[in-house]
């Protein structure tokens, strides 16, 4: 698992100790011997009030206690009224805000409280990045006994980022893309504990997060944990019911998704499903099961040996300094940007796009790799193209507003996405791998800022981009981004004095952090980024890789190789 970087996890904790129990709202589960939040103590308990304490240290106490890992956070319903405290309930929510907080008294038994507000946890554990929001509430205490005491506590937990970080982890659950071949990372946050297992299981029969919804699939939608999910040795046993339905493809769907979910929990490295108390048979399946036994569905799956690519004056290169094969590596059509997609099933190099302009007009070429290509699309702008793993497709932005896709054997199709126009002015998009998600860098004026978006597949419609939303407010002027799992990304954005900077964030906004620019002889102006493969940029003219947290040159000990755009394969 994952822990959260201090300052956001710390955050985000707050809101998911309020959300780690199952909603009141969600569909009924027969859950008959475990709760979703531990009742034991994980790390060290908050006090209560102590007698005499001012109104701001009322307040500052109630703002300590919700660092607490136990269920309905008591120490911090000692710091409220009698009435407060019947009706003030943690499960509203976990509003995450930097340490660095201020408490004012403005009159006597009123404290405003003022911070940065870093974003909100939700019920089930789903993040939202805040931006420039400042949280604000204003606390009237009143006299109970002859002690200061919150009469109107703000819903859910104000928690501050430290104590989340020292609580809950970062871990998603898994969904299915609409080709049923890949399992698509959910980011949720969840308390540490021997529940935890539990805990994520609900979350799988829940469904996805709203803005997730609509591009994935779930084989646990139907169906009752009726117990709670128990760890014998290494093995998570997960009982369900309502699985006679499912066909063999849906239970292996239910199982992919089941067994890298729980692969993240300490300690866990198999799952044997049961219903009814015996165990789920799958032909060619052992009882417990592992990633191994999925492997076709992992989230992070890349082509075999497909090596990076980059560009030298219109030539397609490869990361070995060799010409790519055919008229594209020769330069013949002079490109400016290139993708190239590969057989999932041998991993061979098959299609390939490029970008040519020309008298002032952009063309997207299209043909197989190695061969003649062709124009489909014109512009007088066209986006760096980008493919997912999961679909022979190609996707560009034409003159920065219009969406297309390209199938590698079909017409350019346009993508249905209503609210990108509003967002401002488009200069880059790069699907993920598995082709669930589009990450999207729009110009505001003087700025430009990072998006993702869903991307929706139906068979009565054209393929939609949908629920964009922003994930990293605190980068400014971002340049490129690229996908460095299903789940993170990679982007370059400015870094202040140091120009513009590499950084690293989940797909959801959280763990934002640097990544070092040592080696390279000036900022990077783009990048590529790939599961399990080193990052690449482009810099000064030449191209570089990340290795051990320095760049270095394509070729180790020679010269660094001029080039610009790299990607890879997918």
């Amino acid at each position: 698992m994952r822990r959260l970087p201090a300052a956001l996890a710390a955050l985000l904790l707050a809101l998911v100790a309020a959300c780690s129990t199952v909603p009141t709202g969600s569909a009924p589960q027969a859950i008959t011997d475990a709760e979703a939040r531990p009742t034991g103590d994980v790390g060290i308990e908050p006090l209560g009030p102590r007698a005499g304490a001012t109104p701001e240290e009322i307040v500052r106490g109630f703002v300590d206690a919700a660092a607490s890992s136990v269920n309905g956070h008591p120490v911090a319903v000692e710091h409220l009224t009698p009435e407060a405290g019947v009706t003030w309930s943690d499960e509203a929510g976990i509003t995450l805000v930097g340490p660095d907080y201020a408490t004012v008294t403005t009159s006597s038994g009123t404290v405003v409280m003022t911070g940065d507000q870093v974003g909100t946890v939700d019920p089930r554990g789903v993040f939202t990045a805040a931006s420039d929001t400042v949280f604000t509430h204003e606390f009237t205490l009143a006299e109970v006994d002859g002690e200061w005491r919150i009469v109107n506590p703000p819903d859910g937990l104000v928690m501050l980022v430290p104590d989340f970080e020292r609580l809950y982890d970062d871990l998603a659950v898994y969904f299915v893309d609409p080709t049923a071949t890949r399992v698509v990372p959910d980011p949720r946050y969840l308390i540490s504990g021997e529940a935890q297992p539990t805990t994520l299981v609900q979350r799988l029969v829940e469904g996805p997060s709203p803005a997730l919804a609509a591009g994935v699939g779930n084989a646990l939608g139907g169906v009752t944990l009726t117990r709670a999910v128990t760890v014998s040795g290494s093995t998570a046993v997960v009982d369900l019911a309502g699985l006679d339905d499912l066909s063999p493809q849906q239970l292996g769907q239910l199982s992919a998704q089941l067994v890298f979910t729980l692969d993240q929990v300490e300690g866990t490295n198999s799952v044997e499903v049961r219903t009814n108390g015996e165990p789920v048979t799958i032909d060619g399946v052992p009882t417990a099961q592992r990633t191994d036994d999925w492997a076709s569905f992992s989230p992070d799956s890349v082509p075999a040996d497909a090596a990076g690519h980059y560009l030298d004056g219109g030539r397609l290169m490869t990361v070995d300094g060799q010409p790519a094969p055919g008229p594209a590596g020769s330069g013949a059509y002079g490109l400016t940007s290139a993708a190239v997609s590969a057989d999932p099933r041998t991993s061979a190099l098959t299609t390939m796009a490029g970008v040519s302009v020309a008298g002032g007009t952009a063309s997207l070429l299209l043909g197989p790799y190695g061969g003649d290509l062709a124009p489909v699309v014109t512009a007088s702008r066209l986006s760096v193209p980008t493919v997912a793993a999961t679909r022979p497709e190609f996707w560009v932005v034409r003159d920065e507003g219009t969406v297309v896709r390209v199938p590698a054997s079909g017409s350019p199709q346009p993508v249905n996405a209503p609210t990108l126009a509003g967002q401002g002015r488009t200069t880059a998009l790069q699907l993920s791998p598995d082709g669930v998600r589009a990450a999207v860098v729009v110009t505001r004026g003087d700025d430009a800022v990072l998006l993702v978006g869903t991307v929706v597949r139906s068979d009565e419609g054209p393929v939609a981009l949908r629920d964009l939303r922003e994930v990293a407010p605190a980068l400014a002027s971002v340049v490129d981004v690229g996908w460095r799992t299903a789940g993170s990304l990679v982007v370059l954005a400015d870094g202040g004095e140091d120009g513009v900077v590499p950084y690293v964030v989940g797909v959801d906004g959280w763990g934002l952090s640097t990544v070092p620019t040592s080696g390279l002889p000036s900022p990077p102006t783009s990048l590529a980024a790939a599961p399990g493969q080193r990052a690449l940029v482009s810099a000064g003219g030449t191209v570089w890789e990340l290795a051990g947290g320095t760049w270095v040159t394509l070729i180790r000990g020679q010269a660094p190789v001029p080039g610009t755009e790299p990607f890879y394969p997918a």
